[in-house]
């Protein structure tokens, strides 16, 4: 029986890199690292490979071609993220396949495998499992599987994953909330929204408790309010929290959504915002400016954020030695949901 050829997808998989990559050693390009070059030849050499029609026509069209897969484009955060990839992609001659997961686990699978096949150069996945508190080992491995192939770029952080990651510093964005609003005088600080299996949701939850204790506020249980990332998910935690005997002074709404969502619980209920209770939340996207009263938001720099994605991409591309986590810096944006509840000297 005869052997089979070995492909360059083959070739790419044993050498632990991206068929792209090992193109670019078939037609001597320069963006190509040393290690790299050398772990492809040998295999070349070993299996007497020739280039076929598929090889060439890869090296040829030269698509240069981004994959982005995200949780849901419907949601705000997301949108405003992937925009600003498609115009770092776009500014350095990429083209953006973006595929949506819809929050489900089987789409997002099938996605990855068909920017695998379409010859995406690399992969940027924002959200979907890559945020699990806990992950999936076979995620986990599926993931690995698609980066020893082409580059794959996180949004998250997922233990046991050899992809490169990015992640906004949720301690230190929590700190700046929870200090600005004991500045004004707020001790009864409530936090709401999202759930603590996500481990951005967990992670705001954790440092709010720790700052709570710090700053000698005992955290109380029923001011921790779990949901979802809706605007229902918000408004039913809101609902919860105004029927307490004794409400927060301020709320703290871990995405926009959530934050509309308990602007219209609290409407219904007469409670105004921020005279009687004020309000920060997540994201900061273009719906903190169109509610009313516009939203104290904390924001990450979008156009930073996606910059940081896509070059990391194309670092990992061109075989660079590209940082394997990169933190992403947050900034509180004040608007007009938060009051000063010290009292005043008359």
């Amino acid at each position: 029986m005869l052997k089979k050829a070995k492909t360059i997808y083959d070739i790419a998989r044993e050498a632990k890199v991206s068929p792209s990559t090992v193109s670019r050693v078939l037609t001597g390009s320069a963006r190509v690292s040393d290690v790299k070059r050398a772990a492809v030849t040998r295999l070349l050499d070993k299996y007497q490979f020739q280039p076929n029609a598929l090889a060439r026509g890869l090296s040829e069209s030269n698509a240069r071609i981004l994959g982005i897969l995200v949780a849901d484009i419907r949601n705000p955060y997301y949108a405003a993220l992937v925009v600003e990839c498609e115009k770092a992609a776009y500014n350095r001659g990429y083209t953006v396949m973006l595929c949506n997961a819809l929050n489900k686990n089987e789409l997002e699978d099938t996605h990855l495998e068909k920017l695998l096949a379409q010859r995406a150069d690399a992969i940027i996945q924002i959200g979907c499992r890559a945020d699990d508190l806990v992950p999936d080992p076979d995620y986990v491995a599926h993931v690995n599987r698609v980066n020893n192939l082409i580059p794959m770029i996180i949004s998250g952080r997922l233990p046991g994953a050899n992809c490169r990651s990015v992640y906004i510093n949720h301690a230190e964005a929590m700190r700046m909330t929870i200090e600005y609003l004991i500045s004004l005088g707020h001790e009864d600080i409530a936090i709401f929204g999202g759930a603590r299996r996500v481990r951005s949701t967990y992670d705001k939850f954790q440092n709010y408790i720790y700052l709570c204790e710090r700053h000698g506020m005992l955290p109380r249980e029923e001011y921790i309010q779990e949901g979802d990332y809706t605007v229902n998910g918000g408004y039913d935690c809101m609902t919860r929290l105004l029927a307490l005997k004794r409400r927060p002074t301020a709320a703290v709404a871990v995405n926009d959504y959530s934050a509309v969502g308990a602007l219209k619980a609290a409407s219904e209920q007469a409670v105004r915002v921020p005279l009687d209770c004020s309000l920060i939340s997540f994201d900061n996207t273009f719906l903190s400016e169109v509610v009313s009263p516009k939203l104290t938001s904390v924001d990450y720099d979008y156009p930073a954020y996606g910059e940081t994605l896509v070059s990391l991409a194309l670092r990992a591309i061109a075989g660079e030695d590209a940082p394997r986590e990169v933190l992403i810096d947050a900034k509180l944006v004040i608007r007009d949901s938060v009051q000063n509840v010290k009292p005043t000297d008359l």
